[in-house]
């Protein structure tokens, strides 16, 4: 078992709190959380990591504004996840235009050279094993797309991002 992620795009101030930790109680504390939000959660899943992989070449780590796009922001559930179930990451809205530029300036085609399974199961990429050749167009390609225009759409609203971390399966 694995983890997946969804995003959320979120106005920096929600109903009057400014605060990015009172704001994921407030959104995240809620089992239907995906319901009551005002934008639909992109889900990626369990490719998340795979797709930070492609992003920046590094299962974790990265330079900004790359590794923004999946792994970067401020973890806000250090102390909570017991709480809220899951792990909550924070991209402010200065943090997500760079990120949408990049992702906008990079086709999937500059960053599917990257997929290598073997090269990916060595560095820990989750799930990276079950990836046959096929998994970087099948899967990995849509999940790059929807993640260019979820950015795009964040960045031209100034909105922050939400990346909710939890156990897939």
């Amino acid at each position: 078992m694995g983890l997946a992620m969804s995003y959320l795009r979120v106005p920096p101030v929600l109903e009057g709190e400014p605060d990015p930790t009172r704001i994921a109680r407030r959104v995240f504390g809620e089992r239907d959380w995906r319901r009551r939000v005002p934008f639909a959660p992109l889900d990626i899943g369990g490719t998340w990591q795979a797709l930070h992989y492609l992003v920046t070449g590094d299962p974790w780590e990265g330079r900004q504004p790359e590794a923004d796009v999946v792994c970067g922001g401020r973890l806000l559930t250090e102390d909570g996840a017991d709480e809220l179930g899951m792990d909550v990451i924070y991209l402010a809205p200065d943090r997500v235009k760079p990120a949408a530029d990049h992702l906008a300036a990079t086709p999937f085609g500059g960053v599917a050279g990257r997929f290598e399974p073997a090269v990916m199961v060595q560095a820990g990429v989750q799930d990276a094993g079950r990836m046959d050749a096929a998994a970087r167009d099948r899967v990995l390609k849509p999940a790059y797309e929807a993640l260019v225009a979820f950015y795009r759409a964040a960045a031209d609203e100034g909105h922050a991002v939400y990346k909710v971390m939890f156990p897939n399966g």
